[in-house]
């Protein structure tokens, strides 16, 4: 019998597993080789698969409720600033993408951490004296999600903890569980803006903590930490020697009464793994380009953080070509109307849609300061039919065809979140919606077993 031979049985046209005889070797025998191990089928999922939840898409997934028929849909639960067609992203950017396609100069692979003329243009577009960067300083990654990614997985082994924000963006415990990171909830103040609360926060801090996620301007909740606030935060990561991870995908996207502070800008001994990208500043999020800025002017991180997020690049080589060969004109040529134009629509619309709610009797909204999205608290002792946020924003779809995401989503009960990308017409229309169902469900009295309380 010849070696490396699979031998069939006649039997049929599909033999069975039994009917296939591996040889290898003259005197080798499945029974010797396989030793210990029953042949038999057994594709099973990884435990990184298994450990994967994503509680936005478990908590809406199991809202089993339609729409109302009668009344069109509106859709205040979307992240996405390019669905309803009414936030173009700049054609200067859209000529910069022309432009690299039709230069059939990115067709090929490029370094897994992008090309070098690509990498400086984001260092010299975010250097400023007080945070200075260089081509090294930057990483190239796949959307401002893998760029959390990376970091996450260069700073943190499994077994470790790491401190994510209450309410605060999903993706973060998705990723890190999926890597058996653990996660610590520190706590944001809706009645100061949602400011952290600094004392909760470092009382989480313990030897096994890798580092300390600052999201702002914030995904849920719209808020822009000021200096004096992010100055504490510096603190207390100084203090405990834990480096942070500033995902700031929204970084200049604040209202006029507000000013965004770089955290690096305010640090010279914090070191700071910073993300960004294309996706909402320059409405295009599905171009995929996000980056990694490093920060570490006391050379904490060293070679070895480096170096490993030039390791962890290497398992996708890197994000879109074509799009990092559009990115020198994308930086240098958006004229500064296309920012202004943007932000003045977000800011007339969260003031539109704070102030329509604030008028409604049980809700709370907290008026937010950037971004694209706005919280909103439930008295829901004045709706007593109503056992919590996921239960209420189930009834607004059914009566009233308003969709806005429940807050649990983002571990923060009793609250929801709404999207203020949508056109005028379409957040007045909702606005009046969710007036309407508040009043046909709004108790003065509320629950007798709240009462109680």
């Amino acid at each position: 019998m010849n070696p490396y031979v699979i031998e069939m049985s006649g039997r049929g046209t599909h033999p069975s597993v039994l009917d296939v005889h591996v040889n290898i070797g003259e005197k080798s025998s499945m029974q010797g080789k396989m030793k210990g191990r029953k042949a038999r089928w057994c594709v099973k999922p990884s435990d990184m698969a298994n450990n994967t939840f994503n509680p936005i898409r478990a908590i809406v997934d199991s809202m089993k409720v339609k729409p109302n028929p009668n009344k069109a849909t509106i859709a205040l639960s979307i992240g996405d600033p390019t669905v309803f067609g009414n936030l173009p992203t700049d054609p200067e950017v859209t000529q910069a993408m022309k432009n690299a396609l039709d230069s059939g100069k990115y067709n090929g692979y490029a370094p897994s951490i992008g090309y070098l003329s690509s990498r400086e243009e984001i260092a010299s577009y975010y250097h400023c004296p007080e945070a200075p960067l260089e081509a090294k300083d930057v990483i190239l990654t796949s959307g401002c999600s893998q760029a959390i990614e990376l970091c996450l997985a260069v700073l943190a082994n499994p077994g470790q903890n790491i401190l994510v924000p209450r309410p605060g963006f999903s993706l973060y415990k998705t990723l890190a569980e999926a890597m058996g990171i653990e996660v610590k909830l520190y706590n944001l103040l809706p009645e100061k803006s949602w400011e952290i609360d600094l004392k909760q926060l470092e009382s989480l801090i313990d030897e096994k903590t890798a580092c300390l996620i600052v999201n702002n301007p914030s995904n849920p909740c719209g808020s822009v930490f000021s200096k004096k606030h992010l100055q504490k935060i510096l603190a207390v990561a100084a203090r405990q020697c834990v480096p942070i991870l500033a995902d700031e995908i929204y970084g200049d996207m604040v209202f006029a009464d507000c000013k965004y502070e770089p955290l690096a800008t305010l640090s010279t001994n914090v070191p700071i793994l910073s993300c960004g990208g294309l996706a909402k500043r320059w409405l295009v999020p599905g171009w995929r380009l996000g980056w990694i800025l490093i920060h570490d002017r006391r050379d904490i991180f060293g070679n070895e953080i480096r170096d490993g997020l030039v390791k962890l690049s290497q398992r996708i080589l890197g994000p879109c070509t074509i799009v990092q060969g559009a990115l020198k004109s994308i930086l240098r040529r958006t004229p500064q109307e296309f920012y202004d134009n943007t932000l003045s629509f977000l800011q007339s619309n969260a003031d539109l849609c704070y102030g329509a709610l604030a008028a409604i009797p049980g809700l709370r909204p907290v008026r937010p300061s950037g971004a694209m999205y706005l919280m909103v608290g439930i008295e829901m002792e004045h709706f007593p039919e109503f056992e919590n946020d996921v239960e209420f924003t189930e009834r607004l779809v059914a009566e009233q065809s308003v969709h806005c995401l429940p807050a649990t989503c983002f571990e923060y009960p009793n609250f929801f979140r709404v999207v203020i990308t949508v056109p005028e017409v379409m957040m007045l229309e909702a606005c009046s919606r969710i007036q309407e169902f508040c009043e046909q469900h709004y108790s003065a009295e509320g629950s007798q077993e709240e009462c109680d309380k």
